[in-house]
């Protein structure tokens, strides 16, 4: 066991931010909430709007691989493993908290005929599922209770944070000791893993994760460790240049690869398993490369700013809002945009108020009075 002298957390300096890069995870969350938005308008993933929304996550991974390896690759003389965890816990635990109520408050509100078992649920099944949703640890398919396979039912996009976690955890115990060559092999048979989930899956894409099944295991481990680890490595042999417009360029770019419409059709799925991961190797790391070198000043750093901070309080707290507008649609038997629209953009709405409301009055005095224990 590596030995570290072990410093007051206080003293742990906080570095600067990459405020492009801030801004790109905001970016992403935005378009994350309109792709779930839009999601049950559709009839199937090859006619869904913003198709390739869900790939946010992916590059989520990336994003956090990079940070974490800038935040902390160069602290660990001073810092141990037990305290790298714990300011691990609070930047992300408290929303994790947060998100889990807000699900549990909204839950009877989003009975409908798409999620059947809302309506036969008891609330202390219920309140059971949301403190076990407080320590992220996946439910199994006895306690569903929407009917959607969820190992978080009450929020579904706790599932990347379960993941989140387990790629801290072999950071600390495993990847922050890896040299260039280690890492690189590790990267490279990941992203081997991540072609064959994508390529050769029968759906011809990533989708998925949230389920407690081999499956959904396999796509949540092969979507978390290329990129969270590529993130790693692109920190570590990357050499970050300045890019006018960085910000710019890399938010239209990724919003690009999002947008993207399926590939292939229903004929040659693999076709799009091959975007997706061209998308996730090699684009992805381009974007943060463009995002890290942007010299973002004035206007732009305040955006960029704006968006860092509400990006992952909106990821957390947006689904209850989506799962009640998904319950609108599938009462009122699928409206079209034309009648569903002001709903939309109510919902879109209320996710950025409720986010921006969370982090100003819950997450962030959190995290300092945790800072300060």
């Amino acid at each position: 066991m590596q030995t570290s002298t072990q410093i007051p957390e206080q003293a742990i300096a906080v570095k600067p931010h990459y405020a492009g890069l801030d801004g790109l995870r905001g970016v992403a969350a935005l378009i994350v909430v309109a792709f779930h938005i839009m999601e049950p308008h559709s009839s199937s993933h090859h006619d869904q709007i913003i198709n390739h929304g869900y790939l946010a996550v992916d590059f989520f991974f990336l994003l956090s691989g990079f940070v974490i390896g800038y935040a902390y690759d160069d602290r660990w003389q001073r810092m141990s493993v037990g305290q790298f965890f714990r300011r691990r816990l609070e930047r992300l635990q408290p929303m994790v908290i947060l998100g889990m109520v807000i699900g549990a408050i909204m839950f009877y509100f989003q009975a409908n005929p798409w999620m059947p078992k809302i309506a036969e649920t008891p609330v202390w099944q219920m309140l059971l599922v949301m403190v076990i949703g407080f320590t992220l640890i996946p439910l199994p398919p006895s306690q569903d209770i929407r009917g959607w396979n969820e190992i978080h039912p009450l929020n579904g996009p706790g599932w990347s944070l379960f993941y989140e976690y387990i790629a801290n955890i072999l950071y600390a115990l495993i990847g922050r000791r890896l040299g260039k060559k280690p890492l690189v092999v590790l990267v490279f048979l990941s992203a081997c893993a991540l072609v064959y989930t994508a390529v050769f899956g029968e759906n011809g894409d990533v989708i998925g994760g949230w389920e407690l099944s081999p499956s959904g295991l396999r796509i949540g481990f092969s979507r978390m460790m290329f990129p969270f680890f590529a993130g790693i490595l692109l920190f570590r042999v990357g050499k970050i240049v300045p890019v006018k417009n960085g910000f710019l360029w890399s938010s239209l770019l990724l919003a690009l690869v999002l947008a993207f419409p399926r590939i292939g059709g229903e004929q040659n799925l693999w076709l799009n398993g091959v975007y997706e991961s061209i998308a996730i190797i090699v684009i992805f790391p381009a974007i943060v490369f463009l995002g890290a070198g942007g010299m973002v000043q004035g206007t732009s750093a305040k955006v960029c700013k704006f968006l860092g901070d509400i990006s992952y309080p909106i990821y957390i707290t947006h689904y209850p809002f989506v799962y009640t507008y998904i319950a609108y649609v599938a009462n009122n038997n699928k409206p079209p945009f034309g009648q569903a629209w002001p709903y939309m953009v109510l919902t879109y709405v209320v996710c950025v108020a409720v986010a921006y409301a969370s982090l100003k009055l819950f997450d962030e005095p959190v995290r300092r009075w945790l800072k300060k224990r």
